[in-house]
């Protein structure tokens, strides 16, 4: 039991995940560094989601595959959205959130 780590620890560094992440989506301009905060936010609560599920039920594998299944979603979402990052600042040199907010229209 020594090398295991306990529920607190895995939720203390999800939130710390969590708090990071949102610090940094919401303080910076670049596009790139407001997904990579967003990133961190989901994958707190992913860790925090897997951290319960396996404390709650250890001898199923649902709360596995879940978290899985959940990193490959986000590591396709991820991809799609520095595609069109890309693709935004090829056309016009936008990198910035203020400057791509007068792409709606």
């Amino acid at each position: 039991m020594s090398g295991d780590v306990g529920l607190q620890i895995l939720l203390t560094v999800a939130a710390g995940l969590v708090g990071v992440g949102l610090f940094g989506a919401l303080s910076q301009q670049s596009i790139v560094m407001v997904m990579m905060g967003l990133e961190l936010v989901l994958n707190g609560v992913l860790l925090a989601a897997g951290a319960a599920w396996y404390f709650i039920a250890p001898d199923l594998p649902d709360g596995q595959m879940l978290a899985v299944m959940a990193l490959v979603v986000m590591a396709v979402e991820m991809a799609m959205g520095f595609a069109v990052t890309v693709a935004i600042y090829r056309a016009r040199q936008v990198d910035m959130v203020d400057a791509a907010r007068d792409l709606r229209g």
